[in-house]
């Protein structure tokens, strides 16, 4: 697997990031919620922020040559919010050169780390849990081992990280989607109106069984980029100051 060049990354070649997208899902439209009368929300948007992408380490030249990086790949909420709320499991489509080159992930925080030498496209497919979405949304990612800049040694300690930020957003959602997650952190929710009374949310399977997914203390969280609104109109500002 010879490696390729193809990310947008930061002046410093160590981290980079893709535009933001608004990815709209909805359920299809002879969904078994007509058989089960759920009833739902109309003209009212569910959003649901997500980052992905991979950080990778290079292991130094004492590494072999078909093992020099160690990376992880993941989708994480965009604030490190746990977001098994709304997605199943989550399928990494690897190189075929890889033991068993589909792994499934069906429980939060939703991620694999490996080891190799070659930069490869990764796909990401998330299932969510049925009373949110009968729809997988794919996503695709380049794995990014190399720095832009190769004059000098690459750094063991200085990972080359690349993530994209997508808006999920969900039209229409049942009552029992909104109720479950409207007072969740990784969910953004608008106010219903005055009056209206909501069914008491019902759990997702096994939830609490299950460790939280928050990565707020991942071992990784201080390479992890901020998607902030706060951070992007500062950017804003100091570009059209510079303009």
């Amino acid at each position: 697997m010879p490696h390729t060049a193809a990310e947008t990354q930061a002046e410093d070649g160590g981290s980079g990031s893709k535009p933001q997208r608004i990815v709209k899902l909805g359920k299809s439209p002879d969904d078994s919620d007509k058989k089960s009368a759920t009833k739902r929300l109309k003209d009212i948007d569910i959003c649901v922020p997500i980052a992905y992408g991979t950080i990778a380490f290079y292991l130094g030249r004492k590494a072999s040559e078909s093992q020099s990086h160690k990376w992880t790949v993941y989708v994480r909420g965009a604030t490190n919010e746990d977001i098994g709320v709304v997605v199943k499991h989550v399928v990494f489509q690897l190189h075929p050169s890889f033991n068993n080159p589909t792994r499934i992930v069906d429980s939060p925080p939703f991620e694999l780390s490996e080891c190799g030498w070659g930069e490869f496209e990764i796909g990401i497919s998330l299932v969510f849990h049925s009373d949110v979405c009968d729809k997988q949304l794919d996503l695709f990612h380049h794995l990014k081992l190399y720095p832009e800049d190769e004059s000098g040694p690459q750094s063991t300690k200085k990972p080359v990280v690349v993530e994209s930020y997508n808006e999920i957003v969900f039209p229409d959602p049942s009552q029992c989607f909104f109720a479950r997650v409207q007072n969740h952190p990784a969910v953004l929710v608008p106010r219903l109106p005055a009056g209206f009374s909501l069914p008491a949310p019902v759990p997702v399977d096994q939830m609490n069984e299950k460790k939280r997914g928050d990565t707020k203390d991942h071992p990784l969280s201080q390479w992890f980029l901020n998607f902030s609104e706060a951070d992007e109109l500062l950017k804003l500002a100091a570009a059209r100051q510079q303009v």
